[in-house]
């Protein structure tokens, strides 16, 4: 009997412990909560909110101060007869397909001469690497004086060594590799950074497995440094294609889209058509053509990356 009158008081304890389990995982969720949600909220406005703001713009013909007319998708089909955005376009991936294979190399190659045992390593690191954290206002202003034709120091060295001057920014031939040029100097310190974090990683004893097997240093990066080098390879092409696509601040410091339109990327055409002609709408629309083709190429590069098992992400 007495045995009985345990079970059942135990029986009893553990349906009495259920309400109270619950009760301190409804607490713990709460304070969690106190503390996770004022940072969720301001993502989620400053964000999500946005976004689907101006989706909903998109559909419209609003100019800022007369009220929207919904349009349905008629910006969207007047995208693809604006013989302006198709340059801008053309331009974009103009300065993609010379800017991210250009940051990719000159990123490996300079972190792998800066991975040796050489003097003032870290000071040769910290030269490469202060252009990317610098404002791209401030490299784009600066750059604009470097480039200047009349009094711009790069004319200045090209007169020393015998060169004819050059127009730079006021080229319409130039000014676009001038830009990328100027974006290089910036941000191929986060390649950089990226490839020699990922060269630190390599174990050493398969390097040495590799010289003592008779390779040499061509082999040894051919091999086995180049190999394991493809995920980080393949996550700077992402990042630094986005950086392409998203081109605005060198050209609103340096060039303002000219001469005669030659550098106007995409997201400096946005900037355009809703601040300065105030078609919020189509602006809008342009953006999320923009935001689209971004999705697109970085899905694409991902499932790539899977396919020929370099394991990026």
């Amino acid at each position: 009997m007495s045995l009985l009158f345990a079970g059942r008081r135990q029986a009893a304890a553990h349906r009495a412990a259920i309400p109270s389990g619950r009760l301190r995982w409804l607490h713990r969720s709460l304070v969690g909560w106190g503390f996770a949600g004022p940072a969720t909220a301001l993502v989620v406005g400053l964000s999500i909110f946005p976004a689907v703001w101006a989706f909903l713009i998109s559909l419209q013909k609003w100019n800022g101060i007369a009220p929207a007319k919904p349009i349905g998708l008629l910006n969207y089909e007047l995208m693809v007869q604006d013989p302006d955005l198709l340059a801008a376009v053309r331009h974009t991936l103009v300065f993609t397909v010379l800017f991210v294979p250009s940051s990719i190399f000159l990123g490996m190659l300079i972190a792998v001469a800066l991975n040796r045992p050489i003097k003032l390593v870290g000071f040769y690191r910290t030269c490469i690497f202060i252009p990317f954290v610098a404002s791209a206002a401030a490299t784009g202003i600066l750059a604009s004086f470097v480039f200047n034709p009349q009094y711009g120091a790069a004319n200045t060295v090209l007169r020393t060594i015998g060169l004819p001057q050059q127009q730079f920014l006021e080229s319409q031939s130039q000014a676009l590799a001038v830009i990328c040029l100027i974006a290089l100097w910036g941000q191929v310190g986060f390649t950089v950074v990226v490839y020699l974090a990922a060269l630190q990683d390599i174990p050493k004893d398969v390097v040495e497995a590799a010289r003592m097997d008779g390779a040499n240093r061509w082999q040894v990066f051919r091999h086995v440094t180049l190999p394991a080098l493809g995920p980080v390879t393949v996550f700077t092409s992402i990042w630094q294609t986005i950086t392409a696509l998203q081109l605005f601040d060198l050209v609103f410091t340096t060039t303002r889209g000219g001469p005669l339109g030659a550098t106007q990327t995409i997201v400096y055409y946005v900037y355009l058509q809703a601040f300065k002609l105030t078609k919020f709408g189509y602006g809008s629309a342009v953006a999320y053509g923009l935001f689209a083709a971004t999705l697109l190429i970085t899905v694409g590069m991902i499932v790539y990356s899977r396919r020929s098992k370099i394991e990026a992400f």
